[in-house]
């Protein structure tokens, strides 16, 4: 799948130091136009108000939409245990950018961005010390949006199984079949051609990744293909697609960082017992 925008979730580049991760997070905090978002926004009037130091944009919402801060807050209330700063820092930001998504008046759940965020939790949640304590937080933090976790996780199944059953010519003629998930492709492209009514995400361009990943799609031109049938900038699924890539990279060895430090600091509990055991035969 190296072929396809040279992404591969199996194949990740290595960082130099687990600063670049805080880093790379806060990569994820740009909206769908690529502007890169403060961590700090208020919301007046229904709208939320998101600036960069080139740029400035109102995201429109509905008069009673949350503020980001209330959507953390619920997460926080939903799911009360403490996580390790590795998968909190990246949960934080993915959330913020998340919250932005979801009330922008051109927001419309969708199948293919559920698959996509389905794939970036599960990949940045794997190696968690707890499957029960992952599940939990991934009920969380969709339940704080004031979606479906069910409905994420039966639509990313639905999508993997039938992109498992295509090929590459298949996986972009779904324009001219019939079936419940063409349907679903079609009504996406529909709604990206008439431009206010489709919200493109990040969420959505790895989603697609997934389709080709699944689909075994490693003909370059596929991924230029499925966009032009879905009506989507390619080029913007590129450059998302890269900074997904990044951030996977830079976890892979933050964990592994993480994963050396518990077991330095294992072996330091165990030799103090020792040591100790060791004192105290002396002594008698």
């Amino acid at each position: 799948m190296a072929a396809v925008a040279t992404l591969s979730f199996s194949a990740l580049s290595q960082c130099s130091d687990r600063k670049s991760v805080i880093s790379s997070t806060r990569n994820l905090a740009y909206n769908s136009e690529g502007l890169r978002l403060r961590t700090s926004f208020s919301c007046n009037n229904g709208g939320v108000r998101a600036s960069s130091s080139s740029s400035r944009m109102v995201i429109h919402c509905m008069s009673d939409a949350p503020t980001v801060a209330d959507t953390k807050l619920n997460f926080l209330k939903a799911y009360k245990r403490p996580i390790p700063s590795v998968y909190n820092t990246v949960l934080q930001e993915l959330i913020v950018q998340q919250h932005l998504i979801k009330y922008k008046k051109s927001y419309r759940y969708d199948p293919v961005f559920a698959l996509g965020f389905v794939t970036v939790f599960d990949q940045l949640m794997d190696g968690y010390p707890s499957d029960e304590d992952r599940e939990a937080i991934f009920q969380a933090y969709i339940e704080a949006l004031n979606e479906d976790p069910e409905q994420y996780r039966i639509d990313a199944q639905k999508l993997e199984e039938w992109a498992q059953a295509q090929t590459s010519s298949s996986l972009v003629e779904f324009p001219s079949r019939e079936g419940e998930i063409e349907g679903t492709l079609k009504d996406i492209a529909e709604r990206a051609a008439s431009k206010g009514s489709f919200s493109y995400s990040r969420f959505f361009a790895v989603g697609l990744f997934r389709l080709l990943e699944l689909a075994n799609a490693t003909e370059p031109t596929i991924l230029e293909k499925l966009c032009a049938a879905l009506n989507i900038d390619k080029r913007s699924v590129d450059r998302d697609l890269d900074v997904y890539r990044n951030l996977l990279s830079k976890l892979v060895q933050a964990k592994e960082l993480l994963k050396e430090y518990v077991a330095r600091e294992k072996k330091k509990r165990e030799e103090r017992v020792e040591n100790q055991k060791a004192n105290e035969a002396v002594t008698k």
